[in-house]
């Protein structure tokens, strides 16, 4: 509440939040069409690594030409234009950004451009969830202790699942379980770039000529973006996995409250207090009526018989016990919703999500058997999907953490359905992204192990 009023008043003195675009892709350029018509916002610049695509999505979404014709930071800032550029490392440095967004999607620029903004003193906003599934409790962590705000990306799940918990939370409720649903059947781990479209129901040909990544949907498919998003949430929350991973339950929005309890009270939740995704489609592939696809959800407990009888009295729908209830968004805008995280990042220094701890983790898991010498392909490829599981147990494991599981080779032979570990890759132990993370395990591990 009352950030337009602030907005307003930044407005009137002259005084803009002036915002950076790291990544100019169908979040960055969703953005982009309503952060130029966002009183007390300005746009100031945008890095890509193809500044001439960057400059038409701009004019795609609305900017005209007279508004990309600043040649610097500085005649961007005068004239209150938007400067496009390939280096975003020269964006982060400019004294004339204040907060910088982060759209690339890549786990190793994600941690570059995060402590560079730590070194620069610019605030960040985390459109790139890989990054923050695969370090974000450290970077969080170098980010308070640099004075910065590192922020989760509102409009994206895991940001809109936070501020539902939180909520919650604030109200005296006790959260029994938090996440976002989507389209899963078991045998979607093992899809890969040429199988998925017929998922979607979209021919290969005409998803070419809409531009779209097969690879990147199909991470959305194979349940690893779940899973990178409720890893997210579960180290912004507290709210942990349960030992064996997401379940993906058939759930509508009525059954919310049934479904999602614990397994003690007839539910399906192995804990209190625990992050799931439902899926939208029964085990049979039946549609599941008043799916919550798009959206997002919490459940939670009435403690007293004063409060579930209120519950009844203002018509929430209820297990049959009436002390479990749910609230739910039924959708999400993306990047359309972002200019939240800038304000409250920008005015008062609030995030919109953010890791406070370790508690979740995303490890490669085999698609199918795979041999020895193979070269792993990442996110959405042909090789490995990444599976939720406490951070605890990724550490017993030596898990690899699937934000680097791209472009390296196999040592040992692994099973499908078998989660991969360090010591099966040959592995830069020197790469930043890697020694990031391998520090993050060390920072986190008496933590984590509860020592």
């Amino acid at each position: 509440m009352n950030l337009y009023r602030m907005l307003l008043q930044r407005e009137a003195d002259d005084e803009p939040l002036r915002v950076g675009l790291i990544g100019a892709g169908k979040f960055g350029s969703m953005f982009l069409s309503q952060v130029r018509k966002t009183t007390g916002m300005h746009l100031l610049a945008v890095a890509d690594l193809r500044p001439d695509q960057a400059r038409e999505s701009l004019k795609r979404v609305g900017f005209k030409a007279s508004d990309l014709k600043a040649k610097s930071f500085e005649a961007a800032l005068r004239s209150r234009q938007c400067f496009v550029t390939d280096d975003a490392m020269a964006l982060i440095k400019s004294s004339s950004i204040d907060i910088v967004i982060d759209a690339t999607g890549s786990p190793a620029a994600g941690i570059q451009h995060v402590l560079a903004c730590c070194e620069y003193g610019k605030h960040i906003v985390m459109v790139n969830v890989e990054a923050a599934a695969l370090a974000g409790p450290l970077l969080a962590r170098k980010a308070a202790e640099a004075g910065i705000v590192y922020s989760l990306a509102y409009g994206d799940q895991p940001a809109l699942i936070c501020e539902m918990v939180d909520w919650a939370r604030a109200s005296g409720f006790e959260v029994i379980a938090a996440g976002k649903g989507t389209k899963y059947l078991s045998n979607y781990h093992q899809s890969t770039p040429a199988t998925v479209w017929s998922h979607y129901g979209i021919s290969e040909a005409d998803a070419k000529l809409g531009g779209m990544n097969a690879q990147m949907f199909n991470s959305f498919l194979d349940g690893t973006k779940s899973a990178i998003e409720m890893a997210a949430v579960s180290n912004a929350t507290g709210l942990l996995p349960a030992s064996d991973g997401l379940q993906f339950p058939p759930c509508g929005v009525d059954d919310l409250a049934r479904v999602l309890r614990p397994r003690s009270s007839g539910g399906v939740l192995a804990h209190r207090g625990q992050v799931e995704v439902i899926s939208s489609l029964e085990r049979d592939e039946r549609p599941v009526f008043r799916d919550l696809r798009w959206g997002v959800y919490v459940t939670m407990a009435g403690d007293s018989e004063y409060v579930r009888r209120c519950f009844k009295e203002y018509g929430l729908v209820t297990d049959p016990s009436g002390e479990f209830t749910s609230m739910y968004k039924p959708f999400h805008l993306i990047g359309l919703e972002l200019g939240i995280s800038i304000a409250s990042v920008g005015l008062r220094a609030e995030a919109t999500g953010a890791p406070i701890a370790w508690h979740a983790d995303v490890v490669a898991t085999a698609k199918r058997d795979l041999k020895v010498g193979e070269r792993l392909d990442g996110e959405g490829g042909f090789t490995v999907y990444g599976r939720l599981m406490p951070a605890s147990d990724s550490l017993r494991l030596g898990g690899l953490p699937l934000g680097l599981a791209h472009g390296i080779k196999l040592k040992r032979a692994v099973q499908a359905g078998v989660p991969l570990r360090w010591s099966d890759v040959q592995i830069d132990t020197s790469e930043p992204s890697v020694r990031f993370r391998k520090s993050m395990e060390d920072s986190f591990a008496k933590e984590v192990n509860g020592a």
